[in-house]
């Protein structure tokens, strides 16, 4: 009885309402209507499950239902008690009761149901951030969209675990809560959804910019019979740290038409994602447009834009371009007896022990790792602390990246 209470031996369960003032809701079934689903699941044969507890009140089904959360009305379809593999069919849910409805369409795990005019949300579970992220992708180009319905599916059930498009790489990447959790995704997609898939390590995305001060000319002339194009612009490029972009108008005396100014920032904008040496965007570079020269018939805005576009691509032999690394704060929890493990493991990875402090009988360990180090660490770490260690990641900031990686990365992405 003290662990297995029945549901109305137990205390008013709280939640919020619109006010964001406490509401509390009894445990019992004259009260109004009130539910907090707590697991989505794809059901080959019924479609889309949502299991519910109801905290108070009662329902039929076939009735409208309002999802606090997300403020819309739901329908109840058929209402299942599910018996492990085997289901039955109920007509209504009472306080206490836990069951599964199909036909929910935009319920998630965590979400309050209630009736139509109710108003409170229930505590909902807090779900941690994914720790590791892989691409994926199909074997076959068949199984694109099949992967795509499965990833989406599979992210609808389980909070943890989340799917996204990274716009830079192009690459699909998954992400969950550590190796093991990814193959099990891998795995059902393959069993439940008859997808084969490839999982390789995603890009990292890296940056460019440049270390150098150079004085580049950019040229453009075209004649070809009829009009030409004629664009001339000499801009100073240099180093930016922290402030991204910054152009800089310093023509005096109209040796170009200020009509073509615009047109030059332009230029530089359009090209700064495509990068310099290794095809990654460029950030933190400040242009200066100090000289140039226009024809009266042929100079057009296009002409100043590729002139433009010509000077930033010569910074690659004027100005030492070099590649920027995303560098992660980590945070690792770990039981004394680990310590020396944890540390030897992130200085293998080019980390930076930036502090220790003790918490109790364990320490937590701060340090800056390049995030291309930081794959498989989830599996490491495990390894090397028998599971007794946590870590926690998250970006901090963009670092020059050592030669040698630099030039390795330049030779892998077809650059010179």
């Amino acid at each position: 009885v003290d662990y297995l209470p029945a549901p109305t031996d137990v205390d008013s369960v709280a939640g919020i309402n619109s006010h964001g003032e406490e509401v509390l809701r009894h445990p019992s079934d004259d009260k109004p209507f009130t539910a907090l689903a707590f697991k989505v699941m794809t059901d080959p044969y019924v479609g889309r499950l949502t299991f519910f507890r109801v905290y108070s009140g009662q329902l039929t089904s076939g009735s409208y239902v309002l999802n606090t959360n997300k403020d819309n009305k739901e329908r109840f379809g058929r209402v299942l008690q599910m018996h492990a593999n085997h289901r039955e069919e109920i007509k209504e849910v009472f306080t206490g009761d836990i069951a599964a409805v199909v036909g929910l369409k935009n319920t998630t795990t965590g979400d309050t149901l209630t009736g139509e005019k109710d108003d409170i949300i229930l505590e909902s579970m807090v779900f941690p951030e994914p720790v590791i992220n892989v691409a994926i992708e199909p074997k076959t180009k068949q199984d694109q969209d099949k992967m795509t319905l499965a990833l989406s599916k599979l992210a609808e059930e389980d909070p943890t675990f989340k799917t996204f498009t990274d716009h830079e790489t192009g690459q699909t990447i998954i992400a969950g809560m550590g190796e093991l959790h990814l193959e099990i995704i891998v795995d059902r997609m393959k069993r439940e959804f008859k997808v084969e898939a490839n999982v390789a390590e995603p890009q990292v995305s890296y940056r460019e910019t440049i270390a150098g001060e150079a004085d580049i000319e950019g040229k453009f002339v075209r004649q070809s019979g009829g009009r030409g194009q004629y664009g001339h612009v000499v801009i100073k490029f240099e180093p930016n740290p922290g402030k991204g972009f910054q152009f800089v108008d310093k023509i005096v005396g109209g040796v170009i038409p200020r009509e073509y100014i615009p047109a030059v920032q332009k230029g530089i904008e359009e090209a700064l994602p495509n990068g310099i040496v290794a095809g990654y965007p460029v950030i933190d570079i400040k242009a200066t447009l100090h000289y140039g020269s226009y024809h009266d018939v042929d100079s057009s805005e296009m002409a100043f834009k590729i002139a433009a576009s010509m000077a930033l691509k010569e910074t690659k032999s004027k100005a030492s371009p070099i590649l920027l690394e995303p560098i992660m704060d980590v945070e690792v929890v770990v039981p004394n007896d680990y310590v020396g493990n944890v540390i030897g493991d992130l200085t293998s990875r080019r980390g930076r022990l930036e502090s220790q402090e003790g918490r109790g009988n364990a320490v937590a360990i701060r340090s800056s790792v390049p995030l291309s180090q930081m794959f498989g660490y989830a599996t490491a770490l495990r390894s090397n602390t028998q599971g007794r260690a946590t870590f926690m990641m998250q970006f901090a900031r963009y670092e020059r990246c050592p030669k040698s990686i630099m030039e390795e990365i330049i030779k892998k992405r077809g650059s010179n």
